[in-house]
């Protein structure tokens, strides 16, 4: 791999896209040449990036000839079919997709917690699932220290976990609602302003557990490479633009006390601590919107538990930051760093 690489962004229309662009810039990713791709619709469509206009190409089996690094976010069909194509020509994919998470080859990275199994990749890096990385980097810290057997975690997602569209719609509805007229519900087909429903994803018959509730236990797994921990999830849509909160309760194997709790978090890499009480200042998904770090708060501990043995949280984070594009942006620096050494 060369550095400065050469990159290419697969899917640079879309939120995580152009979320890629800004973390780049703001971060000031080093690059030799950059390619902006998307699909044949918005071929030939111009973007600013670093004060330069790009125009998109057309996603296709040649748009990676002497890319080395390739940041994707374009669906999982897409991922599927151009991420090996990618790969097999020298190009390091880091795909946002939930495509090849689970896949054993496929190393699935949180920077902040296995930094370490980037090094295990054939061509493709997997980003995990956005409500994952929110709830991962604040346990793991705490799973480090005492060891984390259990975590129910409610999760309270924002429009933006499904994409720019319904981020406009739940704009539009309220446009709908305050004018009287009948709501845009195109996206969820139901209205999303002023309620909340269960998470959109496919319901397992079986189970009960939908989609995004099974990629938080089973990525956890993976990530912390730990088959014992438990997760219970249960994935909520609210009405709110950007950035997740989740509530989190842990039953850890050794005892840890709320005060203690606290300086860890507070010395954890992506966690920033708003956990006033007097003020009632805790975290925010206004807040957290724009904002690298997982917000984290309400640390206190679980009554219902064996004294030290049980804590709860309240979170929230950036879902197009942290939960998907700069995730993958640090994950890229990683690489860079291991090419450097």
């Amino acid at each position: 791999m060369r550095n400065p690489p050469n990159i290419a962004i697969a899917g640079v229309t879309g939120a995580v896209g152009q979320e890629f662009l800004r973390i780049l810039e703001q971060r000031d990713f080093p690059f030799a040449s950059v390619k902006m791709l998307a699909s044949a619709r918005s071929a030939g469509k111009t973007v600013v990036f670093k004060g330069d206009t790009y125009t998109i190409e057309e996603l296709t089996e040649d748009s990676f000839d002497g890319v080395d690094i390739g940041l994707f976010s374009a669906g999982g069909s897409i991922s599927k079919k151009y991420a090996p194509i990618a790969a097999a020509k020298g190009c390091v994919v880091v795909d946002n997709s939930s495509a090849f998470r689970m896949d054993p080859n496929t190393p699935l990275v949180v920077p902040e917690v296995n930094p370490q199994d980037i090094d295990k990749h054939n061509g493709i890096i997997a980003n995990p699932n956005c409500s994952t990385i929110i709830m991962n980097v604040p346990v793991w810290p705490l799973h480090q220290a005492v060891g984390v057997k259990r975590v129910v975690v409610s999760t309270y997602q924002a429009a933006s976990g499904a994409g720019a569209a319904a981020m406009a719609e739940l704009e539009q509805q309220a446009r709908d609602w305050a004018a009287g007229n009948p709501l845009t519900q195109t996206i969820f087909g139901r209205q999303y302003i002023w309620n909340l429903f269960s998470h959109n994803s496919d319901i397992d018959q079986a189970t009960g557990y939908n989609v995004e509730e099974t990629k938080m236990i089973k990525e956890t797994r993976k990530i912390f490479h730990c088959d014992a921990i438990r997760v219970a999830a249960t994935c909520v849509r609210v009405p709110v633009l950007r950035a997740h909160c989740e509530s989190i309760n842990l039953t850890f194997d050794k005892p840890l006390g709320a005060e203690d709790a606290r300086a860890i978090l507070e010395a954890a890499p992506g966690v920033t601590v708003v956990d006033d009480r007097a003020m009632n200042k805790h975290p925010e998904p206004l807040e957290a919107s724009h904002k690298d770090d997982v917000l984290v708060g309400r640390i206190r501990a679980d009554l219902s538990q064996d004294a030290g043995y049980g804590l709860e949280l309240f979170v929230s984070g950036d879902q197009i930051r942290k939960g998907a594009a700069l995730n993958a942006v640090q994950i890229a620096e990683l690489l860079l760093e291991r090419v450097a050494v």
